[in-house]
């Protein structure tokens, strides 16, 4: 069996070891001949030991697993696409060609060690951080890894960058400046409907319904469906669009980052910082946390999973909360009825 480690000695009489594998060489920290040949013979044995555990474990995961010899990261990326459809197969075909990725694209699931990931993850992106985790509790999930790779608590904290509502003077100052027709309802539908921009762009004029003043839709996300109230304002808009296929052919036939660009430099070039066309639904759940709709109107309206109402709901929005008094007048109103 070929040595990994050879012996060699340096001009002021100290031994090294080489490393064949790596091509760097570590001190033996001796000058005595027989303990250096004592020390590489060591560092043989233990290497070939660890190779010959791994050996053994792939020969007896072999037996219940047939691919586990042959199973990379890519792998893993490959099967969670075909898992998904939509918006999150696209999120994830967009993730799988990340260049954060490559270092560990083609290494085997049962060679990987805690280092590998921990390489990966010093990119620093949260994207990168969340999307690792998933792979690696899907390959947990399928009985495609024995164990854990990296533990639960030595995975770095995802950290969001801070994301803010926008506010009505925001709206009104871009509502003012856009010149493009589509566009402009395209964000004022964005502050009354508080709907995601993939799901208010793919919109139908059939989603519409005139006798009820609502509107509804599947949520491209989630594929939960939405039902949401409209005032009359709301209304007035949607009069002025196609009463049946797209209500918006243009927005619908671009990429989401085409519009997502669009909006930014519109907001460059008013002054307006800190805000994304997400940032509607921000707005839309501070206002309704403001008024006091309920929790659960809010969540039928953006959805039960949605992060803009459990921020909202949770801190950002000051409520105003009526007096105990209020509530007794009340009751005594009932009572009397």
């Amino acid at each position: 069996m070929t040595q990994r480690y050879r012996k060699f000695k340096r001009a002021w009489g100290m031994y090294y070891a080489f490393d064949t594998a790596t091509g760097n060489s570590v001190s033996l920290k001796t000058k005595d001949k027989a303990q250096a040949n004592h020390l590489v013979v060591a560092m043989n044995e233990a290497s070939q030991q660890a190779a010959m555990n791994l050996s053994l474990a792939k020969v007896y995961l072999r037996h219940s697993d047939p691919q586990v010899a042959s199973r990379t990261w890519q792998t893993v990326l490959d099967e969670i696409i075909r898992t998904k459809t939509g918006e999150n197969q696209t999120r994830w075909q967009v993730m799988a060609r990340s260049k954060w990725l490559d270092s560990i694209r083609s290494r085997l699931l049962i060679e990987t060690q805690a280092e590998h990931f921990l390489h990966v993850l010093q990119c620093g992106k949260v994207a990168i951080n969340v999307y690792l985790r998933r792979m690696h509790n899907f390959a947990i999930d399928m009985n495609w890894l024995p164990a854990s790779i990296l533990p639960k608590r030595q995975w770095p904290a995802v950290k969001f960058k801070d994301k803010r509502a926008i506010t009505l003077e925001e709206h009104q100052r871009i509502i003012a400046a856009e010149t493009n027709p589509e566009r402009k309802v395209f964000y004022q539908l964005c502050w009354h409907l508080g709907a995601s921009q993939g799901d208010l762009a793919n919109l139908k004029g059939e989603a519409v319904d005139w006798q009820n003043g609502t509107v509804s839709f599947v949520r491209r996300k989630t594929g939960v469906p939405v039902l949401v109230h409209l005032g009359p304002e709301a209304m007035n808009l949607l009069k002025d669009l196609p009463a049946e296929g797209l209500l918006f052919p243009y927005l619908a036939s671009v990429r989401a980052g085409d519009r997502a660009t669009e909006f930014g430099q519109r907001c460059r070039q008013l002054g307006i910082q800190g805000v994304t066309l997400h940032s509607y639904r921000y707005a839309w759940a501070e206002r309704a946390k403001t008024v006091g709709m309920p929790e659960r109107f809010a969540q039928e309206a953006l959805g039960h999973n949605s992060k803009a109402v459990h921020r909202a709901y949770a801190k950002r929005a000051l409520m105003k909360v009526p007096s105990l008094e209020e509530y007794e007048q009340r009751a005594i109103i009932k009572a009397n009825r």
